[in-house]
């Protein structure tokens, strides 16, 4: 994935000197400005521009935190029960969403919804611009999908966190401020626009060599559609396109060709020798030391950059997620720590009474105290959270059914060590049983929360099932102030101010 991500720093570095040199008066040289009708002509100019769209998710045309591995994690985390705003963290917006206190002013909400319409503006000019591009046709075919795929995975997004959203589906050519104000879709519409994102990256190859690795596939866009119909609660195809991801033979009704499968150890599933494995359907990319500052998962060095014990890291975790946990389960190790080993001293850091996470720090780097650039991929889709889709399917269409279990069980399982591989284990003594659908509803939200801390989840998870209220209720820093208007972010006033064709969500008074 190499190339990807040098395409990617030059689109960022492109746009960057744009809005530089545009503060300084210059001669205007009309003959040595390319425009879009000159610049997508080849291959090369096809590749750039679906580069340019991964380029949104891992980093930021200004240098700010990116959406995957730093501000989407602000609200969906800091938004839900899985963490609080850390003490050395002084900037008021991070705090409000800590305290359920945000507005429509707020700095992050508005940075979330400005950088997922510039990765959708980034989508939107690949798939207008590459069908006039002469090339090969498969080649051509296969990168109009991939950003495909990515508008869908932006508009999934936008529409969990806002709601009705805008839909714009097309570079804007006018230069007329009135000719770019765009009311808001609903959200019905948003998610018709999604699910054709999607269902047309299906037909993205199941997989690539390892130049490619990293790029959109077909599992990850039938994964993402599936979560799609289970957030819309359309368990029936919700389960025929889980079937088609669930690797054949490990479920009855089973279909998918791709080899997906756990990693036995839990922590393979975020270091940096497994990234792009069996688990993984679809991870943002991130490397090592590559030396772009705005190109980085920030969650690493945000939770450990020294081994100085009165240090606070960027994130922490709410006080009662940790225990929850049970000792024996290898997911709280994985996922928390208050200890570590200095290599240099040979001497163990204790940092208690704050507990950090530990799910993205890259443990390959020499020294351990280079978490600056981290090399460990940001998870947007895991085949764990795919099982875990299917145990909840399968309980709201028919109950807690054998192969509900067995979906559940088999997360249970590697969470304890037992998991051996290809849907199968032995040692069953961690297995769950002989719940009603309530209480099995209960074990999977339960084994979701577990399992996928820190990855972008929590929020849209306690929304859908509709207990955000209630579960925020039970933090003291957020108790007094959470409401059903936080089912929703509040539409950014900027953006409002901007476009008098807006509404904002109820509860949002300016």
């Amino acid at each position: 994935m190499n190339f990807i991500l040098k395409g990617i720093f030059r689109s960022v570095y492109f746009i960057a000197a744009i809005a530089m040199t545009s503060c300084n008066k210059l001669q205007e040289l009309p003959e040595s400005v390319i425009t879009e009708d000159q610049y997508y002509k080849t291959a090369a100019d096809a590749i750039s521009a679906v580069n340019a769209a991964y380029g949104s998710l891992n980093g930021d045309p200004a240098g700010d935190f990116p959406i995957y591995g730093r501000n989407l994690n602000i609200l969906i985390s800091n938004g839900s029960d899985e963490q609080v705003f850390s003490p050395s963290n002084t900037n008021p917006d991070v705090r409000a969403i800590g305290t359920i206190t945000y507005v429509a002013e707020n700095d992050r909400v508005r940075k979330i919804w400005q950088q997922h319409y510039y990765g959708i503006n980034r989508a939107n000019v690949a798939i207008d611009k590459i069908p006039g591009i002469e090339m090969d046709e498969t080649t051509k075919n296969r990168l109009i999908n991939e950003a495909r795929f990515i508008r869908g995975l932006l508009y999934f997004n936008l529409v969990r966190l806002f709601g009705g959203v805008p839909l714009v589906l097309h570079n804007p050519t006018s230069t007329n401020l009135e000719d770019v104000k765009v009311a808001r879709a609903e959200p019905e519409a948003v998610y018709t626009q999604v699910i054709g994102d999607l269902t047309a990256a299906t037909a993205l190859p199941g997989s690539y060599s390892s130049a490619d690795k990293g790029r959109a596939t077909a599992g990850a866009a039938w994964g993402l559609l599936a979560k799609v119909y289970v957030t819309t609660k359309n368990w029936g195809l919700a389960r025929t396109t889980l079937e088609k991801i669930l690797t054949a033979g490990t479920f009855t009704a089973a279909k998918g060709s791709y080899g997906y499968d756990l990693f036995p150890v839990f922590k393979d599933a975020f270091q940096k020798p497994t990234k792009n494995g069996r688990e993984h359907l679809f991870s943002v990319q991130y490397e090592s030391n590559l030396g772009a500052r705005n190109v980085q998962n920030f969650l690493s060095g945000s939770n450990f950059n020294s081994f100085n014990p009165k240090s606070f890291p960027g994130d922490v975790p709410d006080e009662n997620l940790p225990n929850i946990f049970d000792d024996a389960d290898t997911r709280k190790a994985a996922t928390f720590f208050t200890k570590m080993l200095n290599p240099a001293t040979g001497q163990e850091v204790d940092f208690s009474p704050v507990t950090r996470y530990a799910k993205f720090i890259d443990f390959s780097l020499n020294p351990i105290t280079n978490q600056a650039q981290s090399g460990v991929n940001y998870p947007v889709l895991r085949y764990a959270d795919i099982l875990l889709l299917y145990a909840e399917v399968l309980n709201e269409l028919q109950g807690p059914v054998a192969e509900a279990y067995k979906a559940l069980n088999i997360v249970r399982a590697r969470a304890y060590g037992l998991y051996t591989g290809n849907g199968s284990y032995t040692d069953h003594s961690r297995d769950l049983s002989g719940l009603d659908q309530t209480g099995f509803r209960e074990a999977v939200f339960l084994e979701r929360r577990k399992e996928l801390v820190q990855e972008g989840n929590r929020w849209f998870d306690l929304v859908r099932k509709g207990a955000l209220v209630d579960a925020l209720k039970k933090i003291a820093a957020k108790a007094g102030n959470v409401s059903e208007k936080n089912y929703r972010f509040p539409i950014p006033q900027i953006e409002i101010d901007l476009n008098s064709q807006l509404t904002q969500n109820p509860g949002y008074s300016k």
